[in-house]
C-alpha cells in the first residue's frame, strides 16, 4: 500500500495580512467561518462525487478553492483547482485521484489551522 503523506503549509503572510486588516477578533471570525464553510463544502463534495453528480462536485470544489485561498490554504486551493481541471478534461480516473487527494489535503489543512489557532490562544 502506498502511503500518502504530504505536508501542508499555511501561508503565514496571508494570515498576517488578515490580522492586520481585520484585527484579531475580525480575523479569527473570518478564519473560523471559512473553516466551517470548508468542512461543509468538503462533505458536500464527497457526497456529490460518490453520487456521480459531477457538475455539483465542480461547483463545490471551485468555491473551496476561493475560500481556502482567502485564509492562506494555498495547497488546498491548488488541489481544488486540479480537481476542477480534471473534471473539465473529462478524465474520470484523474478526478478520482484528485478528489482523494483533496480529501486528504483538506483534512490536514483544517487540522493545521486549528493547531495554529490553539497556539495563539
Amino acid at each position: 500500500m502506498l502511503t500518502q503523506n504530504e505536508r501542508v503549509r499555511l501561508d503565514q503572510d496571508r494570515l498576517a495580512d488578515l490580522y492586520l486588516q481585520l484585527g484579531e477578533a475580525g480575523a479569527e471570525d473570518v478564519v473560523c467561518r471559512a473553516m466551517e464553510e470548508l468542512a461543509v463544502r468538503l462533505a458536500h463534495a464527497a457526497r456529490m462525487y460518490h453520487q456521480g453528480q459531477i457538475p455539483e462536485l465542480r461547483k463545490s470544489v471551485r468555491s473551496m478553492a476561493a475560500i481556502s485561498e482567502q485564509i492562506g490554504m494555498q495547497m488546498l486551493a491548488r488541489v481544488a483547482r486540479d480537481v476542477t481541471a480534471c473534471i473539465d478534461a473529462g478524465d474520470a480516473n484523474a478526478v478520482a485521484a484528485t478528489v482523494a487527494r483533496l480529501m486528504r489535503i483538506a483534512e490536514r489543512s483544517l487540522t493545521a489551522v486549528w493547531d495554529m489557532q490553539d497556539m495563539t490562544v
